[in-house]
């Protein structure tokens, strides 16, 4: 490999450092070709790529990137994983391929900018894939929100049935003008009728009173006048009977 083919080589992996979500650092001996092919095509799915770089460019692209960490862990055959998609996803490929083939140990790495210890890279491998992640957490935020959503769909049912009824019972009551109409005309009607009374009763006793009054009067002057024929004729009786006296000695 000649010097342009280095710092081609440098630049390309700088560029897969820095678009890399996480980058696992590899120990890769003893793997085969065939091997890595497999590992490879899974690793693809997860969308991740699995490349064997020499130390030495690694670390010129290391630190044209800024991941200095990267080059503590750049000891003995390294291969890099460079994990753009789902790093559980691509943990997990790495770790059972490690668990069933005791190969592709890992030696640590970077997880958006943060270094990885090895424990921590299986850790992530344990985690459920990001579908999985998606579907679980769709399921834990839908739950509340279906049950909220019914509960809400409930809650403005009743309202509305409640709502309705209270329009029905207004609807058969009175309505608050046509009551007041009718109360002030009920109030009209016993202040007048008190008035009427109050007026006839007066008339009717200045009437009675009227008619009495002449009676009485009359009553008053005839009493006078009999009394004095009374006396006339008691005058008037002796008078007659010495006339009838004098008549009877002169015809004597």
């Amino acid at each position: 490999m000649n010097r342009e083919q280095k710092i081609e080589a440098v630049a390309e992996i700088a560029e897969q450092i820095e678009q890399s979500q996480a980058v696992f650092a590899i120990d890769y001996r003893g793997i085969t070709v065939s091997e890595i092919a497999s590992v490879r095509a899974q690793l693809g799915a997860a969308d991740a790529s699995f490349r064997v770089v020499k130390n030495s460019l690694t670390e010129l692209a290391a630190d044209k990137a800024g991941a200095g960490h990267l080059k503590s862990l750049l000891e003995g055959p390294t291969a890099l994983t460079f994990v753009r998609g789902d790093a559980a996803a691509a943990a997990k490929t790495i770790s059972t391929f490690n668990r069933e083939t005791d190969l592709l140990p890992f030696k640590g790495g970077i997880m958006d900018g943060q270094p990885l210890e090895v424990e921590q890279i299986k850790i992530i491998a344990r985690l459920p894939a990001r579908e999985v992640l998606y579907g679980q957490l769709v399921g834990m935020v839908a739950a509340p929100v279906g049950g909220l959503v019914r509960g809400l769909g409930g809650l403005i049912g009743g309202l509305a049935t409640a709502l309705g009824q209270i329009q029905l019972q207004r609807a058969d009551e009175p309505q608050p003008e046509a009551q007041a109409e009718t109360e002030v005309e009920v109030e009209a009607q016993d202040e007048e009728a008190p008035v009427v009374e109050a007026d006839a009763e007066p008339a009717a006793e200045v009437e009675v009173e009227a008619e009495a009054e002449p009676e009485v009067e009359a009553e008053a002057e005839v009493e006078p006048e009999a009394e004095v024929e009374a006396e006339v004729e008691a005058e008037v009786a002796p008078e007659e009977a010495a006339s009838s006296d004098n008549e009877a000695d002169a015809s004597a």
